[in-house]
Order: structure tokens, then sequence, then C-alpha cells
């Protein structure tokens, strides 16, 4: 394998892409990327017959105000994720954000990809990347890595975007990456509004709590262009190991290859199948279902691999500052819905996370009241 298709970490360990291990054409994986045998896809039960919801929000056109409350509700207690269509966002916007994304990981030289390298030894670091948790002296983080790379930028606020942190190839990327950033923003208000409402609150409670009252520009912001390479045994390996978002609202865009998965109520695993390329997945996360005191479900999810085609998704988390308490609205609370979750502050929760691993939503069960 060429030197160019890793950096050393310090001590000398190298840091391999999974994009340059593909190019190898290795026949097996390398026991690094094998998963435990009940972590594997090919151990755990899926549902052919079931599938997320599928939502008109109608551009938010007041008229249809009701309907949209409804759905939005019903998905979000049942599943946690849905998709959304006719949601504002120009369907031009939503394919150069996959083609550029696409030709970063396909056309830009090794040497180019190389120099937006994130930090190895920090969680959480902007830029290019392949293993999202570095620590490995932490016996209960996951021995096994997720088979793609990824570019994660830092989009909000705006004191936190830096254009110059994000690739200069393909040509325009920056300014579009910029706009992709503010219109998911604008889309996260929207159906947090919504989400709000279904709940009986406000339409302008879930911002507020997520921002802690803070106004725009305490609302937080990456978005995690992910390239999962086509895998020699995708029976032994997730792209994405299984998890449940920790911040409030993530919406994501994938390509025609299907991958993502979501946890049924029932257990089983359901494939997030591939509609239109205007479709946006929404992905409901912890913060949420605190918030919520559960009535909103943070939904559990994991990405599959394949032995013949590349995927890619590009995913928006929007976030609470880390300086936010997280506790269930008062409102939610009562003799007959008692309080499910004791107060975090969040960055207190994210530390925890990348300390510990996800392994499903075990980060959001340690902070649940058993009443």
């Amino acid at each position: 394998m060429a030197l160019h298709s890793s950096e050393s970490l310090a001590g000398g360990e190298s840091v391999i892409r999974v994009q340059n291990l593909v190019e190898a054409q290795p026949s097996q994986v390398p026991p690094q990327y094998i998963q435990p045998p009940h972590h594997r896809p090919s151990a755990t039960s899926t549902s052919t017959d079931l599938r997320i919801p599928v939502i008109d929000l109608f551009g938010f056109d007041p008229d249809h105000r009701d309907a949209v409350r409804g759905a939005v509700g019903r998905a979000s207690s049942e599943w946690g994720a849905f998709h959304v269509i006719n949601h504002g966002i120009p369907s031009s916007l939503l394919s150069q954000m996959r083609t550029a994304a696409l030709s970063f990981f396909r056309d830009c030289p090794v040497s180019d990809k190389l120099a937006y390298a994130c930090d190895p030894k920090s969680f959480a670091s902007e830029g290019y990347g392949t293993q999202m948790l570095v620590d490995k002296e932490v016996e209960s983080q996951a021995s096994a890595l997720d088979w793609r790379d990824y570019f994660d930028h830092h989009t909000l606020p705006l004191s936190r975007r830096n254009l110059s942190n994000w690739p200069h190839f393909p040509s325009g990327y920056r300014e579009l990456m910029a706009q992709y950033s503010d219109c998911m923003k604008l889309l996260a208000q929207r159906l947090l509004a919504v989400i709000s409402e279904s709940i009986g609150l406000p339409s302008s409670w879930m911002e507020d709590a997520i921002t802690g009252m803070g106004g725009e520009e305490n609302f937080y912001q990456n978005i995690t262009v992910s390239y999962y390479p086509p895998c020699p045994q995708p029976g032994l390996t997730l792209g994405l190991q299984t998890h449940s978002d920790i911040g409030a609202i993530t919406l994501l865009i994938q390509d025609d290859v299907e991958g993502l998965q979501v946890l049924s109520g029932q257990g089983d695993w359901v494939t997030v199948q591939s509609l239109s390329p205007n479709a946006i997945i929404v992905i409901l996360a912890d913060q949420t279902e605190i918030l919520t005191n559960g009535k909103c479900k943070s939904a559990e999810h994991r990405v599959t691999t394949n032995s013949s085609r590349a995927r890619l998704s590009i995913s928006a988390f929007h976030d609470p500052p880390k300086s936010v308490k997280i506790s269930p609205a008062a409102e939610l609370v009562s003799e007959s819905s008692p309080l499910r979750y004791r107060e975090v502050i969040f960055g207190d929760y994210t530390s925890s996370w990348y300390s510990n691993g996800p392994q499903g939503r075990r980060n959001l069960d340690a902070i649940k009241l058993h009443n």
C-alpha cells in the first residue's frame, strides 16, 4: 500500500483510510474492522415489510399545518425517524451537494485530502478522518472500526465557520457547503417548531430549550460527509456502528445506495429506502427525547456495507451549545407522565459519548430515571 494513504499518529501508529484500503483490493476484511458476532448485521433481525414514515410538508403551507403536525407527532413518537418531502430545499442544491461531496472522495488527489486531515488524537475535530473514537485505552469503547471515511465541517454558529478549513476541490465546494448549511438550519428550525406544537408546546419552545434562549448564534451545526467504500465481507462489518445521535435533530441526504437502518419498536432493523433524490431523512436525537420527557423518540440507527457499490451520505447535526442544561419540559411532567430523565449539561453528555463509545442508546439510558 502506498505510503501516502495514511498519516502517522504520535508513537508511529498509522491511520489507514478505508478508501485506500479498498483500492488495494483485499479479499478479506482486516481484523480491526470485524464486528463482534452479536453486532454483525448477519446476526441481527431485519424486516423487509416495515418502512419509516414519509411526510409531505407541503412547503409548510399553513393550510396543511394540522395534518403535518399530526404526521410529525406520530412519526416522532413511534419511530424518531422519517422522510420529509416538499420541504423547501431546492432539488438543485441537494444534487450539487452530492456531486461535490462525491467528487472530493473520488477525484481529489490523496495528498490534497490529507492536507485537511483532522487531528487523529482528538474527538470531533474538523476535517478528513476515518476514526471517530480515538482512545484505544478505554475498554468500554467499541473495539471494531467503522468501514467509512468522512469529512466533518464545523458550520454553525458563524464564529466556528472557517471556509479555509474545508476542501478547495471541487471548485465552488466551500460556497456550496455554506449555502447548504444555512438551508439545513432553516429546515431544522421549522421542523423543531412543528415538533413543539405536536406535543402541545409553543412553536418556539424546542429551539429555545436547545439554544438556552441564546438566539440563532447559539444553534450549533456540524455537517459530516460520509463515504462508505465497497466491503469484501459486508456480513462482518458496519459502516457505522449502532448508536443514537447525541444532539437534537439530524437532517440527512443519501445517494441511491441503501445502507442506513433504523431500529423499530419491535426490535427489527429497518432499511431506510432511497426515495426521490429530493427526500430528506429526519433523525431525532437524544436531547430531543430528554426535552420531551420521552414523548419523542431518539432513533437508534446504524449503517450496513455492501460488496459492490460505494455509498455517500451527508448529515447535518443540530446540537445545543455545550454549556446548555437539558431537562424535560415541566409542562410534560405529571402524575400520569412522571419525570423520566435527569438534567444534563450537554458538554458533559458529549464527553461521555466520546469517552464510552456509542453502543446503541446506552448514554441516554445512563441518565434515565427508573420510575
